[in-house]
């Protein structure tokens, strides 16, 4: 698998807990951003989901993002 991902959280989202769990343990790097810390990924997130701000919101090297995404999700998209 190629690339890294970042992915957008809050510190007490569980989705966002269970999917680093689950991609740590997969062996994924992925950058973590707490939107309640930084107004501009908040923003980001926002846009990236119609006002919303949903976590986790993961956004992949090529530019595209998913809304809280399985772990089989996030590999197929890294594998393609």
């Amino acid at each position: 698998m190629q690339g890294t991902v970042t992915m957008y959280s809050t510190t007490w989202c569980g989705y966002c807990r269970r999917l680093k769990g689950q991609m740590e343990r997969e062996g994924i790097a992925y950058t973590e951003i707490n939107i309640e810390q930084d107004p501009e990924s908040a923003a980001f997130v926002e846009k990236a989901n119609g006002g919303n701000q949903t976590v986790p919101t993961v956004l992949f090297a090529d530019g595209t993002t998913m809304t809280n995404p399985s772990l089989a999700q996030v590999k197929q998209k890294l594998a393609a």
